[in-house]
């Protein structure tokens, strides 16, 4: 394909070089005569001048330039081996004579364009490509050749590049992708494509493009001149073929020979409608289940093929007719698309032993444009059989109540339970409590016969309720047991009497008026209390004749209690005691007698209570208990300092111990006898003078004190004598 666009790009180029040579003849024609007009248009713009300025004296306008411009369009990519005349200039002030200078500045000025400064010829030294530029801006000028001074004004003039059909067309987003609904009608759009040309569009038909399909017949077609896509064929299946590789081609020239092309890929992909109904692979399904399962397990699947996609192809499974519509149910799996079929209650082999079903199913989602082709469902049977199962024994009852009688005596009947084996073999049954449902162990069960007796008295109070399991085990075969609920309410008796609700004193000030309500008194009863029973009150028989207090029964289960005499004294008594009978008129009357407790308090004059205490009359008058206890604890701490001083004086006066060295002393001793000098050793004795008291034998200690050492002294005198 890229040796056939250069060949065509090359035909082109040669038709343009034809042309160019063609019109440069022409041009070298008009180019004879082009002096003699110049000049007369020149010479007519200064005899203009003259006039003017002969009239008025001064110059008005400017003359105009005398330009000749015999080329303005360059050809593009032409690579001839000379450079191309692109234009020639010529000034009416050139005379010929060499002496006028042609200079060009501007785009491409002396790299791409060069100008002859004698003849004005320009020419283009390189191969132009109009869609880098498309037009070039330059500027000429004729200047004196000696003195490069401006003979004229320096005039603008634009080069256009002429275009060749030199590009071929290209799509710039392919490849393209696509989607269009299945069995859509011939004719529908699928896309548009566009390519771009990057040739002069104004100029001839290098830009102008046809588009065609090269590949994707018989399926798809393309408009020629908008380049949109669309179905050729009608019925086009999803499920026979989904996807199509369609190739366009857009070529310039109009779509004539020597044009040039470019093609894009177009990857359209039929998206699915609901055109096809959910079919059965099979007529019949056989499936089976124990009789054992339980209600909600799974009993098979069977699946409707639809090969439609997403929501086109949910299919809903229901039952239309059968003899297990009650015990089987129906759902979507909206993951695998299939029918689960489930229990909706157990089934029994021995009662029944086969089940019919006739199952639906049907699209969800359903398209009006189709739904002619209908109908879109199918219907299949589905037969269950039901196996056998060594199955527990069953009770005959999902649960028991029973009651029995509050302190009823230990084997009394409370009720029976009774379960059968339910296989063909019909084995005996074995009963049994479970003693975690029993720990204490207040009922027993016959083995055989399932009857619930007590083993001990019962009482309501402590548990109103017993909740119990009972087992029914199958002799033989795998030894399967089954439990149900026993629930054994125990019947009130009324063996509890009645007692006050609450425990609290009542307070009463000291100067009560006679005849004022102090409390209303109320009671329990830990018996069940039947309708219309109330509690009687009255005063015990042994406090009827009391002075103080007395009661009126309200018949509502309550008591009033009244003063009856006027004022009381805390001196004299400050508690009270009001014994107070209460009867529950029961079956049989049960009654209690409970103690009031009723404390004296001393008042303000709006019988607010100020204390009940009976200490503050024996405190001295003025001083409260408070202020006791500070003047206690002043006397304590002064009592304290003073054994503390006298303590600490003592000490200092004497100490315990007399070292030696402290026993400074001068005994003078005086007596008659002369003594013999120094020789004379028998004089005296120095202990005896360092020591009156030791002549007679007694040394005193000198580790105790002065008054123990007079007794020790006393103590020695009297052992002599």
């Amino acid at each position: 394909m890229s040796r056939f666009r250069e060949d065509r790009m090359w035909e082109g180029l040669g038709l343009q070089v034809f042309l160019m040579c063609l019109g440069a003849v022409l041009c070298s024609a008009v180019d004879a005569s082009a002096p003699l007009e110049h000049s007369h248009r020149h010479r007519l713009s200064l005899h203009r001048h003259r006039e003017r300025t002969g009239k008025e004296g001064q110059v008005l306008h400017r003359s105009k330039r005398g330009w000749v411009w015999n080329q303005f369009f360059v050809i593009e990519e032409y690579t001839g081996p000379d450079p191309v005349l692109v234009g020639r200039l010529h000034s009416d002030v050139d005379a010929g004579d060499g002496n006028c200078k042609y200079i060009l500045s501007g785009e491409g000025a002396g790299t791409i364009f060069v100008i002859d400064d004698k003849t004005g010829n320009i020419h283009a030294t390189k191969t132009l490509d109009r869609e880098e530029q498309a037009q070039y801006t330059l500027t000429a000028q004729a200047v004196d050749r000696a003195t490069n001074k401006p003979l004229e004004p320096p005039s603008e003039f634009i080069v256009k590049v002429q275009d060749i059909n030199d590009n071929p067309p290209e799509f710039l987003h392919g490849p393209y992708y696509a989607r269009v609904p299945e069995m859509s009608n011939v004719g529908t759009s699928v896309m548009q494509v566009t390519a771009t040309d990057a040739d002069d569009p104004t100029y001839g038909n290098s830009a102008r493009l046809v588009y065609s399909i090269l590949q994707g017949q018989p399926y798809f077609s393309v408009e020629p001149q908008t380049g949109i896509i669309r179905t050729a064929l009608p019925n086009m299946d999803r499920e026979a073929r989904q996807e199509y590789d369609v190739v366009i081609q857009a070529k310039d020239m109009g779509g004539h020979m020597g044009g040039l092309s470019g093609t894009t890929e177009v990857k359209i992909t039929l998206t699915d409608v609901n055109d096809n109904p959910p079919k059965f692979p099979q007529s019949v399904y056989a499936m089976s289940v124990s009789e054992d399962k339980v209600s909600g397990e799974e009993v098979g699947r069977l699946k409707a093929k639809d090969p439609d996609l997403g929501e086109n192809g949910l299919v809903s499974y229901r039952f239309i007719e059968g003899d297990g519509m009650t015990v089987f149910e129906i759902t979507t799996d909206t993951d695998t698309r299939e029918g689960v079929i489930k229990l909706r209650k157990p089934v029994d082999f021995e009662t029944k032993r086969a089940y019919t079903l006739r199952v639906e199913a049907s699209n969800t989602h359903l398209d009006p444009r189709f739904i002619a082709w209908g109908p879109y469902k199918d219907t299949a049977t589905v037969k269950v059989m039901v196996e056998d199962a060594d199955e527990p024994p069953a009770f005959m009852a999902t649960s028991y109540s029973f009651e029995v009688e509050e302190n009823a005596r230990d084997g009394t009947v409370v009720g029976r339970v009774h379960a059968k084996d339910t296989d063909v073999a019909n084995n005996p049954v074995r009963y049994m409590i479970p003693r975690y449902t029993d720990v204490e162990q207040f009922f027993s069960v016959g083995p055989e016969d399932g009857i619930i007796k007590t083993t001990r008295p019962l009482d309501r109070e402590t548990l109103p309720w017993h909740n119990i399991s009972v087992s029914a085990t199958e002799i033989g075969g795998h030894h399967q047991d089954t439990k149900v609920r026993v629930n054994i309410k125990v019947k009130d008796m009324n063996d509890n009497a009645p007692e006050f609700a609450t425990q609290n004193e009542i307070l009463v000030c000291e100067n009560v008026s006679p005849g004022k309500l102090i409390e209303t008194v109320s009671a329990v009863d830990k018996d069940e209390m039947v309708h219309r029973q109330y509690f009687h009150f009255s005063i015990a028989p042994e406090a009827v004749n009391n002075q103080n207090f007395s009661l009126k029964d309200n018949r509502d289960s309550t008591a009033s209690i009244y003063v009856t005499r006027r004022g009381f004294s805390r001196m004299t008594q400050d508690v009270y005691f009001l014994p107070i009978e209460i009867n529950d008129n029961g079956n049989p009357p049960m009654s209690s007698t409970n103690t009031l407790t009723i404390r004296v308090c001393s008042c303000d004059s709006k019988d607010t209570i100020l204390s009940c205490n009976v200490e503050p009359y024996i405190l001295p008058a003025g001083l409260s208990t408070g202020a006791l206890i500070a003047i206690l604890a002043c006397i304590v701490i002064l009592l304290a300092i003073v054994v503390l001083f006298v303590a600490l004086r003592r000490q200092k006066k004497e100490p315990l111990i007399l070292f030696e060295e402290e026993d400074i002393r001068e005994n003078i001793i005086t007596y008659d006898d002369e003594g013999g000098g120094e020789e004379d050793t028998e004089a005296f004795d120095i202990a005896t003078l360092q020591n009156p008291d030791g002549a007679n034998g007694f040394l005193p200690r000198k580790d105790i004190k002065p008054e123990e050492r007079e007794r020790e002294r006393e103590r020695e005198k009297y052992k002599t004598h």
